[in-house]
């Protein structure tokens, strides 16, 4: 499904969803308020590093602490400092289809360009039941990326039911983020004109090989130039350009698939020269050795020249 009629600019290309879209950090203050200035200037400064969009209220960005009047403004502030709202992909996951909806319906009047749905988060869905969560927010209008995370949700999308979703018209894309790279060809045999989106960055070259078209990404938000070379080569092919920028990076990647990735790329950026700063409970700070090898693994990375 692809209607546009929602949008209040021209879309950015046909599909906004394709590209890095750098699933964008949220400062905080020592209170643990928000910092929507810094986070406009971050969001301004993504762009200008050569990202192609943000995915504000994602789990990096700590929507599950957020009060619903500080997720309001925070997808705001992200439409407005990307200046096109077809580079914004507001996450609008919710406990049930009502609340997901009523966050797309939010993002269409924001002027975004697409939305990230998990399935619904309160319970393990059957496939019946997520068929029709994600038909229920489709008809909002705004082009639909499904979430793939069941190691969080319990709920799979395999490869069958995503073409089935596809098939329904009720998604675009998909961000997969079980880890299994074999999905990839899967997905393309059952439901060809669905994009893959790479959804964890440690399988970013293999899932760039096998086909996909766009990354929501989490290290951008400390090094966006070198991740940003890193894609570019990876989903041209150019295995001489990529494979060793991307051996230099994966310590880093794979911080993006344990279960403290928000405070270790938080720690990242601070050590890269932008602000990462606090996390809000319940995540706590990374433990010493944890905080350790995430700053020997981001000065090293700085030291063989990663920005």
């Amino acid at each position: 499904m692809d209607s546009r009629t929602t949008h209040r600019h021209p879309p950015r290309h046909e599909h906004p969803w394709r590209g890095i879209m750098v699933a964008a950090a949220l400062p905080l203050r020592e209170d643990l308020s928000i910092d929507y200035d810094a986070y406009a200037e971050h969001v301004r400064w993504l762009i200008d590093s050569g990202c192609d969009g943000v995915v504000p209220n994602g789990s990096l960005g700590e929507y599950q602490t957020l009060s619903d009047a500080e997720r309001e403004r925070v997808m705001a502030t992200a439409v407005e400092a990307a200046g096109d709202g077809d580079r914004v992909m507001p996450g609008v996951a919710g406990y049930g289809s009502a609340q997901a909806v009523r966050w797309a319906e939010a993002a269409a009047r924001a002027g975004a360009g697409s939305v990230l749905l998990l399935p619904p988060t309160a319970y393990r869905a059957d496939d019946a039941s997520v068929q029709a969560h994600f038909a229920e927010v489709a008809r909002v209008g705004l082009p639909v990326v499904a979430y793939n995370n069941p190691s969080d949700t319990r709920v799979d999308l395999t490869p069958p039911l995503l073409a089935e979703l596809h098939a329904q018209g009720s998604i675009a894309a998909v961000k997969e983020f079980s880890g299994d790279v074999r999905r990839a060809y899967e997905i393309a045999e059952l439901a060809p004109e669905l994009d893959l989106l790479i959804g964890a960055d440690d399988v970013l070259l293999e899932l760039a090989v096998a086909g996909a078209v766009g990354w929501i990404a989490g290290y951008p938000n400390a090094l966006p130039r070198s991740c940003t070379e890193l894609y570019r080569a990876a989903v041209a092919g150019d295995l001489d350009a990529a494979l060793p920028l991307y051996r230099t990076l994966h310590p880093l990647l794979r911080e993006d698939s344990k279960t403290e990735f928000v405070q270790s790329i938080k720690l990242s950026m601070d050590i890269a020269g932008r602000r990462g700063g606090p996390v809000r409970p319940p995540r706590s700070p990374l433990a010493p050795a944890r905080a350790a090898a995430v700053r020997a693994a981001t000065e090293k990375a700085l030291a063989e020249g990663c920005r």
